[in-house]
C-alpha cells in the first residue's frame, strides 16, 4: 500500500470549506483542466453510499471509476473508496480541521496498484507526481471560492 498526503490552511471557517465541497458542482470544478476525466453520473447526495462515476481517458483507452461515500461526520471528514477502477485500492480520506477560524484541509489518500507490490514500487512515485499537481489545483480552487 501506498500513502499520499496533502494539506493546506484555507482562510475561512469550517462550514464554509465543507459546504463547498457539497456542491453538486464541486466534483467539475475539482478536476484539473490538465486532465481528461468525465462525469458521468453522481446519485445519493453526499452521505453514506453515495456513489460517483468518473472516466478516465488515456489517450484512446477510457476506463470508468466508481466511488462511493463510505463514512462521513459532518464538518470533519468523509471518506470515498473505490468500488471500481484503476487502483487495485484508493480509499480517499477528506479531513475539514478547525484552526483559529480558518480551516486546515487534508485530504490523504491509501492507494496499491494492479500487479501488487513490484507494481507499487516501479509505478507509486508517478501516481504520487500526479496526486501531488492535482491536489494543489484542487486546494487552490477551493481557497478562491472560500476566502
Amino acid at each position: 500500500m501506498l500513502d499520499f498526503k496533502h494539506s493546506s490552511i484555507i482562510n475561512a471557517p469550517v462550514e464554509v470549506v465543507w459546504n463547498f465541497h457539497q456542491r453538486t458542482d464541486v466534483v467539475k470544478l475539482l478536476i484539473p483542466p490538465w486532465q481528461s476525466i468525465q462525469v458521468i453520473r453522481r446519485e445519493g447526495g453526499f452521505g453514506i453510499g453515495a456513489k460517483t462515476e468518473f472516466r478516465l481517458f488515456l489517450g484512446p483507452l477510457s476506463i470508468t471509476w466508481v466511488a462511493c461515500h463510505t463514512e462521513t461526520e459532518e464538518y470533519r471528514f468523509f471518506i470515498e473508496e473505490q468500488i471500481s477502477g484503476p487502483f487495485e485500492f484508493w480509499r480517499h480520506h477528506h479531513n475539514f480541521e478547525s484552526e483559529n477560524g480558518k480551516t486546515r484541509l487534508t485530504d490523504e489518500i491509501t492507494f496499491s496498484l494492479p500487479g501488487g507490490e513490484s507494481a507499487d514500487f516501479i509505478s507509486g512515485w508517478l501516481v504520487k507526481s500526479q496526486l501531488d499537481g492535482m491536489f494543489r489545483y484542487r486546494h487552490q480552487v477551493t481557497k478562491r471560492e472560500c476566502e
